[in-house]
């Protein structure tokens, strides 16, 4: 069966649910722990905006030409606040209108580390559960892509925003402190123009991953080098694929990579 790698659609559960999407029945990727699971890379790459084949695939998914203009590819995704949808520009205002001019939420997410992060309102879970955050918490609640990021700026002196995936991989199962209280902690040090987006929500969310053992020594895999995957499938975090042999392989990164999956 051919198709091709998109991010995995996920299911909120204890555990976590993971399905490997196609042009037919998603497969269920839980119900193959602990198996052997093998596919191949065709070598072909098909962008995930325009579905035109490219030679490379750029910003998870893009062809060249799409990646330099789509709207899903613009650069307020990884800095949002350079966002302008809510002043009625973008790269395509209706997108931008539809996508970041909408409430978004600011959250702290343990992966490796507590993290600062933004999302909009609609992909709460499931943005935390992409990351493979192990607990998470909302900060605040704004009315644009804008906003949440100024208010992740602001954090970012007292949080990172990135995650180090390999020892997210490793398993870190959050014994931290109590989220609420740096919660409130947080909110103090905020000027007043931001803290009033502050919201009230204490509950903090923690996630269960399907994983049987986690690697010691994490060994990331490309399709672009090693076409041919296969080995026992030992768990699946974030939207890694665990192997038990230490291998992982991030299958957002190779949206658009066209496989074939061995049944």
């Amino acid at each position: 069966m051919a198709f091709c790698l998109q991010k995995m659609d996920t299911q909120n559960g204890d555990p976590i649910v993971y399905f490997l999407l196609n042009q037919n029945e998603p497969i269920k990727l839980n119900n193959l722990i602990g198996k052997t699971i093998s596919f191949s890379f065709t070598g072909h790459i098909f962008c995930s905006n325009c579905q035109k084949e490219t030679n490379k695939s750029f910003g998870e998914g893009f062809c060249f030409s799409c990646f330099s203009t789509a709207a899903a590819a613009s650069p307020c995704i990884l800095r949002p606040e350079l966002c302008q949808a809510h002043l009625g520009l973008g790269r395509d205002p209706a997108y931008e209108q539809k996508n970041h001019n909408q409430p978004h939420l600011v959250y702290l997410a343990q992966t490796d580390q507590l993290k600062v992060g933004i999302t909009r309102k609609t992909q709460m879970p499931t943005r935390w559960i992409d990351q493979g955050a192990a607990a998470a918490i909302v900060l605040a609640e704004v009315p644009n892509r804008y906003l949440s990021g100024i208010l992740e700026v602001a954090l970012k002196d007292q949080f990172s925003d990135k995650t180090n995936w390999q020892q997210m991989l490793k398993n870190s199962p959050y014994d931290g402190p109590d989220l609420a209280e740096i919660k409130w902690e947080l909110e103090q040090s905020l000027p007043a123009d931001l803290s009033q987006y502050w919201t009230d929500d204490e509950k903090p969310w923690h996630f269960n991953y399907p994983v049987l053992n986690y690697p010691n020594q994490v060994k990331s895999i490309s399709l672009d080098k090693t076409p041919n995957v296969s080995g026992v499938l030992s768990g699946i975090r974030g939207q890694y694929l665990i192997f038990e042999n230490d291998t992982v392989i991030n299958i957002r990164r190779h949206t658009g990579y066209q496989i074939i999956w061995e049944d």
